[in-house]
Formats: structure tokens, sequence, C-alpha cells
């Protein structure tokens, strides 16, 4: 089978979010440097290294994107990607509330995406790799949950299923 490729649409609330960060991010050091004394303090220079190593930190993980191949869902950032097997995949099926409620365990939740483990009563425990939560995708494999956000997620699912052999879901 073909790769087959979707697009990491941003919300407008990841974007606002992102945005004010950077804003954030670095006016922070830059605020700092120009204060800062003829000899800062190892502290003093950690507070401004921080706030860009964490943006810079942040876009690594960033997603561009998802991709089907092989067997394998692929989550594309930048200049690298994460490999799930989707061995074991009983269900996908398109759930725009599928996010809500939740609580970050572990991760990010709005610098350049919702990424990491979550988890809410709809779904439990669950991994997201999602940029615009009203277009979740939720995958359910042997081991663990995952949520992804495509650009078209009914055409992702069905596309998920097919290649899985699974049946639509009557949701």
């Amino acid at each position: 089978m073909p790769t087959i490729a979707f697009k990491a649409p941003w919300s407008r609330q990841l974007q606002i979010i992102s945005a004010i960060c950077t804003l954030l991010l670095l006016g922070l050091p830059l605020f700092l440097a120009s204060r800062a004394p003829a000899a800062p303090s190892t502290l003093y220079s950690i507070a401004i290294a921080l706030p860009p190593a964490i943006l810079a930190l942040s876009a690594f993980f960033a997603i561009r994107g998802y991709a089907i191949k092989n067997g394998n869902l692929l989550i594309l950032r930048p200049g690298w990607k994460t490999t799930i097997s989707l061995e074991g995949l009983s269900e996908a099926f398109p759930d725009s509330t599928a996010m809500q409620g939740s609580v970050r365990i572990f991760g990010n939740s709005g610098l350049f995406g919702y990424i990491g483990l979550f988890q809410n009563q709809k779904l439990g425990r669950y991994r997201a790799f999602a940029t615009d939560q009203q277009k979740s995708v939720v995958l359910r494999l042997a081991t663990q949950t995952i949520v992804i956000t495509p650009d078209k997620p009914e055409r992702a699912a069905d596309i998920l299923r097919q290649h899985c052999q699974l049946q639509p879901n009557p949701n």
C-alpha cells in the first residue's frame, strides 16, 4: 500500500497560545539581558538561556502531519518522525469531543501542539499528537489509545480502518 499523508492544521486556539508563548519565551530573555549586571550570576544566565531552550525543544516536537505506511502510523515532525505500529488496531473513528475534559499527565498543552500523555473520562489514559482538537481521530490499539488530528478526520479514520481491515464504527 502506498504512503498516505495528512496535514496537521493548527486550530485558532493553538495559533494564539503558540504566538503568545513564543513572544514571552523570546521577550523575557531579551528583557533580562538588557538589564543584566556586568557579571551576571549563574542563575541569572540560566534565566536568560532557559526560555529559548524551552521554545526550541517544543518546536523540535511540533507536529507537521501524519502518514500511514507499511502498517505504521507516522507522526511527522521537523526533521524526524515518531513511528507507531498499527498492529492490534481495533477501532479508528473521528470524535471532535474526544479530548474534552482532559488532564495532562505528561507533555505539552499548547506550545506548537497538544502532545503527550493525557487522561479524561471518555477515553481513559491516552497519547495525543494533536494540533486541532476539533479534528480528533481516536485510535484504539491493543495496548494504548492514541488521538491524532489530521486535516481530514473522516477520511483518515476510513483509511486506517481499511488499512487494518476493520468495520466502520457505528458511532
